[in-house]
């Protein structure tokens, strides 16, 4: 099968061809055939696709939505022009995968999208108005595009958490603001934790069972998750991706009552207080400079920045945090995966965080690490480390793809 993997934002396009089925996804033989963004949707759109092998298409054009932007993909796609391997019609796209951030309590698997899907989706834009309104988006351009004949999948980022206990995932607030609003925790960044741990249980052999890690997710978003017996247990994002680690331009962690005060003293609203945790907090908030951590590591190696240099070091000590934390409710943990763009290229951010945890037997290896980046995936700790320390680069569009292939085939997941 030929899988469409859509990931919409709310002026962005991001897919993937990826060719998988059940036989082959047995054999990990999966093939990426052609991946591709279409940003600034809306008005003059940038262009940047590439199939597999291929030089990539770099182009600027109008689109006026995303009915227009994916038509445009799907053009492209199934043209002489692209050469996609095994693609000359709308024909050979047999499903269509979507990304889809918010599924509540509602939906704790991957799912054939129909009506009554749809709805539910919609129901869960309380509790996520910046992401699946534009999820949706995709949705309903698919079904135009592609038309109804063609099936579509929705593979929730909130699912892979949907094992927390009660205890993880309960805010102490009185319980029937819970019952009547659904107000707790939900944690994101599922399908990038659930494949990191797939690929550790591939890399080390070990069945679900035994699979005791915990994962960090560091990207502009970011977010720890545990994983006891296979399963996710608790992990650092809460009712919104707000909460947690510290991000590229979100706060993470806050005593709710900066808001009030910020009401008062600034003479805020709550949308105003709402944009600046989200949009202006977290390294760019503290540095004053760039939420890109690449960035503010050259600041501080070359200009010895003093706010970069904070902004990096509050980074790495909340990560600290939660893996001490995990490590605790856990009882202790074999392994810690690093990935997402900065835990799977940043040698030194690694090397920081991991810095004065020997004691917990977190122990990296300083060779070992600096050939971890780019792409490449292995082991970072030294051979004694007691908690084996592992860089795994995430393929969330990959496990889309598997879902979306299970989910037509009506076969169950097995990972």
């Amino acid at each position: 099968m030929n899988i469409l993997v859509l990931n919409c934002g709310s002026s962005s396009l991001k897919f993937q061809i990826i060719e998988t089925d059940l036989e082959i996804i047995e054999k990990n033989a999966d093939q990426q055939k052609a991946k591709g963004l279409v940003e600034r949707i809306g008005g003059q759109s940038l262009i940047n696709f590439q199939a597999t092998g291929r030089p990539t298409l770099k182009q600027a054009t109008a689109l006026r939505d995303h009915r227009a932007a994916l038509d445009y993909v799907i053009r492209w796609i199934i043209s002489s022009e692209s050469q996609v391997p095994g693609i000359r019609s709308l024909a050979d796209i047999h499903a269509v995968g979507h990304r889809v951030v918010h599924g509540a309590e509602k939906f704790t698997k991957s799912v054939l999208i129909d009506d009554v899907v749809i709805r539910g989706i919609e129901d869960c834009i309380d509790l996520a108005p910046l992401h699946n309104p534009a999820n949706l988006k995709g949705i309903y351009a698919a079904r135009e595009v592609m038309g109804p004949g063609v099936p579509q999948v929705a593979v929730f980022d909130t699912g892979f958490h949907s094992t927390m206990p009660e205890t993880s995932y309960l805010y102490a607030i009185p319980y029937q603001l819970y019952r009547r609003h659904k107000i707790r925790r939900y944690g994101f960044h599922g399908t990038s934790h659930r494949y990191v741990a797939y690929r550790y249980r591939q890399l080390t052999g070990k069945d679900l069972e035994s699979t005791n890690i915990i994962t960090i997710h560091l990207g502009n978003g970011c977010s720890a998750c545990a994983i006891k017996h296979g399963a996710s247990i608790n992990t650092s994002m809460g009712l919104t991706p707000l909460e947690g680690l510290v991000m590229g331009t979100r706060g993470g962690d806050l005593d709710p009552s900066v808001i009030e005060f910020l009401a008062h003293k600034e003479a805020m609203s709550l949308n105003e207080i709402d944009a600046l945790l989200n949009k202006q907090s977290g390294l760019l908030g503290l540095s004053g400079l760039t939420n890109d951590m690449r960035d503010l590591l050259a600041e501080e190696q070359e200009h010895q920045d003093r706010r970069a240099k904070l902004a990096i070091d509050i980074f790495c000590l909340r990560v600290k945090k939660y893996i001490g934390a995990y490590l605790a409710e856990m009882g202790g943990a074999d392994a810690i995966v690093f990935t997402g763009g900065i835990g799977e290229n940043s040698v030194p951010i690694r090397q920081r965080i991991c810095s004065g945890l020997e004691w917990l037997g977190i122990d990296l290896d300083e060779e070992a690490n600096n050939q971890l980046y780019g792409g490449k995936e292995g082991e970072a700790g030294k051979e004694n480390s007691r908690v084996k320390i592992f860089v795994i680069p995430t393929n969330e569009e990959l496990l889309i793809a598997r879902d979306t292939a299970r989910s037509v085939r009506n076969a169950p997941r097995r990972w």
